[in-house]
């Protein structure tokens, strides 16, 4: 590149000191930089003539190939304009979620992006596993979840903070006296789980109490956990922004009520994760921007 630079200013000016000004270079360094340049094109470029510099044929040649080749590596390495036109933005956008972001989200999400894109599609993918690799070869553009085990050069951006909550179908016992550490205990439960684990870390604060729950049933997400709560009496665990607020009866027509839990459990931490490849891409980021908004606007407290 550097050599590229220095022969359209040695063609421009044909002269070693005028190229050397152009480009903030002393004399000798320009002229060593010619003796590359005739040593990499096998062509001595300029040869002397009276008290000047003349170009050979394969110099007058390659002037405005060399010219037009300089124009264009400056614009590919200069910064990329931050000015986007949302409105006129065509793209095809995928988001890797988990069923319970995909129910809470999706709606607002995709309302917001057509509301000022018009022409942006989204694609929800579901999230199997945390692999990294579709991030690496672009398969998805942007990944939502909890962190956990990834490529370290994944980029994250927390979204907002959740935390567990019980919920039971409206007229549950549990629901009718204190919610005790106990109660909660004695009741039989369904919890959601990608990976198929019976305990998390509500069993974990339970056995600090001396107590242990029976979980009956494992699904893989929190909608199943849903559907099988509403319609039995097994209580399920799910997270606070799955339901409009944290209690009274069935605020979002679920067949639920939620409950605060009588034990203590470590916050939620919702993120967003991308290839580092699309850090400055304009349009990814007036996508990660567009998903914060949305997600704190819909997990906030009512």
């Amino acid at each position: 590149m550097n050599l590229l630079a220095a022969l359209d200013a040695l063609l421009a000016e044909g002269s070693v000191t005028g190229a050397a000004r152009r480009l903030g270079l002393s004399a000798s360094a320009m002229s060593r930089t010619l003796a590359r340049l005739r040593a990499a094109t096998g062509d001595p470029l300029l040869v002397r003539a009276g008290r000047g510099l003349v170009p050979t044929p394969r110099a007058a040649e390659l002037r405005d190939r060399v010219h037009q080749l300089t124009r264009d590596v400056r614009v590919v390495l200069r910064p990329q304009a931050s000015d986007l036109e949302v409105a006129s933005l065509e793209r095809t956008f995928t988001i890797r979620a988990g069923e319970g972001f995909t129910e809470l989200f999706s709606a607002p999400l995709v309302a917001a992006i057509i509301d000022v894109a018009p022409h942006v599609q989204l694609r929800f993918a579901p999230k199997p596993d945390k692999d990294a690799l579709p991030l690496r070869d672009g398969q998805i553009d942007l990944e939502i979840g909890v962190l956990g085990a990834s490529a370290p050069e994944v980029r994250t951006r927390l979204l907002f903070r959740d935390a567990f909550i019980g919920a039971a179908r409206i007229g549950h016992p549990l629901l009718e006296g204190p919610m005790t550490p106990e109660r909660y205990a004695a009741c039989r439960h369904v919890v959601a789980s990608r990976r198929g684990k019976f305990t998390g870390p509500v069993d974990d604060a339970l056995k600090d109490l001396g107590l242990r729950r029976e979980v009956v049933a494992v699904v893989p997400g929190f909608p199943d956990a849903v559907r099988i709560a509403r319609n039995t009496d097994l209580v399920a665990l799910l997270p606070r922004s799955g339901l409009a607020s944290p209690t009274g009866a069935d605020p979002t027509g679920l067949g639920l009520v939620g409950f605060d839990l009588p034990v203590r459990t470590p916050p939620i931490a919702i993120s967003a994760m991308w290839h580092p490849r699309m850090d400055a891409d304009p349009a990814h980021r007036w996508l990660r921007d567009t998903v914060l908004a949305v997600c704190r606007a819909a997990a906030a407290p009512a």
